[in-house]
């Protein structure tokens, strides 16, 4: 590797680093979930706000974050993003209330928001056409790699705090766990903003301003100078187109011609949702600790989850353009849906007894004597036993103990819920998670690819937002097998969908799905 594709190299590493944090940022709050909820006495509806409040403002950054970048240039916008990494971080461990921790994880969506948006259209900028999709697939990489070693810290922040080693107690690792899980976040968040202000700015932001020298300079220190002449030539070109074409209106997305495409777009983008990725990925040890096995356990399979995220995400990036978006798609939707009724039925097939033997194993806070009229009686299902609980000991009780109640009480088979979560989210890695955002590139016409994205984007966190909202709500009130069941109808339907109406876009130019899938004007 020459020095010009180190350097190349090193900047895409450093601007991806925002794709770490915000991967970092979405997932750290799963391990927090039960410790929150316990200090503030939450109730379901707040434990979702809790986890989902991020998604609502990340819609509003990615928005914002555009124009904002245009006016200030990409670097200063991902340096801002950073800063609000870093209060968010620190405004969440130190949060003295419910509310502040809330307005602290608003603050890290906006940041989100940009991130997303923002660090993969400089890295495009600054990376030479031959070098382009690798560069910016270590954005997306790097989100992945976020979620996981969130996943990781948590469990690890965890075991410190049972350590029992004597400067750990003194800075209340075990009582504040929850606080040093979403504290950690400040240190990558430093690292973040000291990095870029090794970064140079964007060349093609710097030659819409008028500053064409430095832009020079710029595309010198990744490319030859004869190509960086070249690449400028062609930013030239593509200003000037930029400055004749005819402002896009949203409502030219509504046309009777763009019917076909948009409601594909629209359709994908909201069963990407109702399969309950995020509730999975962002409740990870709940559902866990449902199956009896404990927070630690809990904690630990989490990683799990992580891992197989992360690899078959890597899997997907090496298969899509050899396989194709459809059969990706298909059988991605067509896994999920198989491995949810895997779950629907470990969940189903559960039964709930708290024996004389059980009620012995039961941590001392809980609090035995009282539940002596429920010992040896089997509930069939979660929501019974929930209720029977509840109606000797009282909401509040049942929350603050329910891993220990369900881990002396379950009889169900957890490795099977294991396999089901697994499956689940490999295949939701390597199909279309991923293929999603390749599609909707290709789908949509050249014109009003920008804007129509931006819509269906929108729509897709709008979902993602109220299916994380919901779900300890679904978990309470529904119970585990029909919360999961739900999942499972939509990803079926979602599979017929895919199966009947979504294209191939494989190998196809841009143009020819156009005249495939667009209607002419007046049709």
């Amino acid at each position: 590797m020459n020095n010009k594709s180190t350097y190349i190299f090193r900047i895409a590493i450093t601007v991806a680093l925002g794709g770490f944090i915000l991967g970092f940022d979405a997932s750290v709050i799963s391990g927090t979930i039960k410790f929150v909820r316990s200090e503030f006495l939450l109730n379901e509806i707040q434990v979702g706000w809790l986890v989902s409040s991020i998604t609502l403002t990340a819609a509003l950054g990615t928005f914002i974050s555009g124009q904002l970048s245009d006016k200030y240039g990409r670097r200063r916008v991902l340096k801002f993003a950073a800063v609000l990494f870093a209060i968010s971080a620190l405004g969440s461990a130190l949060a003295p209330s419910f509310i502040v921790l809330i307005l602290a994880r608003l603050i890290g969506g906006f940041a989100v928001g940009a991130a997303l948006i923002i660090a993969p259209v400089y890295i495009a900028e600054v990376s030479p056409p031959s070098k382009r999709g690798q560069m910016v697939s270590f954005n997306q990489l790097n989100i992945v790699v976020g979620i996981s070693i969130a996943f990781f810290t948590n469990y690890f922040i965890l075991k410190l705090g049972d350590s029992g080693v004597e400067w750990l107690r003194s800075i209340r690792i075990r009582d504040w766990n929850w606080r040093w899980m979403l504290g950690l976040e400040l240190l990558p968040a430093l690292l973040y903003y000291i990095g870029l202000n090794r970064v140079p700015r964007s060349p093609r932001w710097l030659t819409l301003n008028g500053a064409e020298k430095e832009a020079l300079q710029v595309m010198e220190r990744f490319t030859s100078a004869e190509d960086a002449l070249t690449q400028m030539e062609n930013i030239h070109r593509s200003i000037e187109k930029d400055k004749h074409r005819e402002k896009i209106h949203i409502k030219e997305i509504f046309r009777k011609n763009m019917r076909l495409v948009l409601t594909i777009g629209l359709v994908v983008a909201v069963f990407q949702q109702l399969v309950g990725i995020n509730s999975v990925m962002f409740f990870a040890p709940m559902i866990f600790e449902q199956t009896g096995i404990g927070t630690d356990a809990s904690f630990l399979q989490a990683i799990l989850v992580g891992l197989t995220n992360l690899v078959f995400t890597i899997i997907a990036m090496a298969i899509i353009d050899r396989l194709g978006r459809k059969p990706l798609l298909v059988y991605g939707m067509l896994g999920m849906a198989i491995c949810l009724f895997v779950m629907v039925y470990g969940f189903k097939t559960a039964s709930y007894t708290l024996t004389e033997d059980a009620l012995s194993e039961l941590s001392q806070e809980v609090n035995t004597a009282s539940l002596a009229p429920l010992a040896n009686k089997t509930f069939e299902n979660d929501l019974d036993f929930r209720a029977g609980i509840t109606e000797v000991m009282g909401e509040d009780y049942f929350m603050k103990n329910e891993s220990n109640l369900i881990a002396a009480s379950a009889e169900i088979n957890g490795l099977l819920i294991l396999i089901g979560i697994l499956g689940f989210v490999g295949s939701f890695a390597v199909s279309i998670g991923p293929c999603m955002w390749v599609l909707f590139a290709e789908l949509f016409p050249n014109r009003i690819r920008g804007v129509t994205i931006s819509f269906v984007g929108l729509v897709n966190l709008a979902i993602a937002f109220s299916v994380q909202l919901v779900f300890p709500w679904e978990l309470k009130n529904f119970g585990n097998t029909t919360t999961f069941l739900i999942y499972a109808i939509c990803a079926v339907i979602g599979l017929v969908f895919i199966i009947v109406k979504v294209p191939e876009t494989k190998g196809k130019s841009l143009e020819e799905l156009e005249a495939q899938l667009v209607l002419p004007d007046g049709s």
